[in-house]
């Protein structure tokens, strides 16, 4: 019996400490709705989208954004935003795959919030543009977000247009290119991540058979 609790517990701890899929965006519906639980994407600060090819090996579709702020105008305030509940599930992590034209902005800021309302800057995305392979390539995107973002119903994050480090400037993907209006950023398979929470009936089994472990201890 006693070993039966200790395995149980094992067990319901170790099934809510793996990594699920909470929220996914995979733009094959060519929707803004979630593909894979519920969630939306929308568009912020005046931005426009098409469904465009999407990255490579994971289908037909992604979410093309364009409509960008003039030069020199606008940091931080156009892109793509994506809405999904986090309730029930910690240690949240966000993934998606990010394609940069020639002339969009080689560098972007992460925000993320809980309340829809207000929102926290957590993670900037920038490179050094070249002649070529910085514009018109995809990168992996992901960032790890503490646990103040852990099982909130108005969870979402907005990947904006962002002036480069340590200027008042966008500057293009391509080196040999000029930033503009019309360029874009183009996002698929874009997915939150989270464990789930262990229930109060786990913990309390977790905490029984540590307790009958030391009372065999003795």
């Amino acid at each position: 019996m006693k070993n039966m609790i200790s395995i149980a517990a094992t067990m319901a701890v170790a099934g809510a400490a793996n990594a699920a899929v909470v929220t996914q965006w995979n733009f094959e519906a060519q929707t803004l709705s979630a593909s894979t639980g519920t969630g939306l994407a929308s568009l912020v600060g005046g931005t426009t989208n098409t469904f465009a090819t999407g990255f490579a090996g994971s289908g037909t579709y992604a979410l093309n954004v364009s409509t960008f702020a003039a030069q020199g105008t606008g940091d931080r305030t156009r892109g793509a935003q994506f809405s999904g509940s986090t309730a029930g599930y910690e240690n949240i992590t966000i993934d998606w795959n990010e394609r940069h034209s020639n002339t969009s902005a080689n560098t972007v800021a992460v925000f993320a919030t809980t309340d829809g309302i207000n929102w926290n800057e957590v993670q900037v995305f920038t490179f050094t543009p070249a002649a070529s392979g910085t514009g018109d390539t995809w990168y992996a995107r992901s960032v790890t977000l503490g646990s103040e973002y852990a099982n909130s119903a108005n969870f979402g994050f907005r990947v904006l247009a962002a002036y480069a480090p340590g200027t008042n400037g966008y500057l293009a993907s391509r080196s040999t290119s000029a930033y503009g209006t019309s360029s874009t950023l183009r996002f698929d398979d874009v997915t939150i991540n989270g464990t789930a929470i262990p229930a109060p009936g786990a913990i309390a089994l977790l905490g029984a058979a540590g307790l009958v472990g030391t009372r065999r201890r003795r």
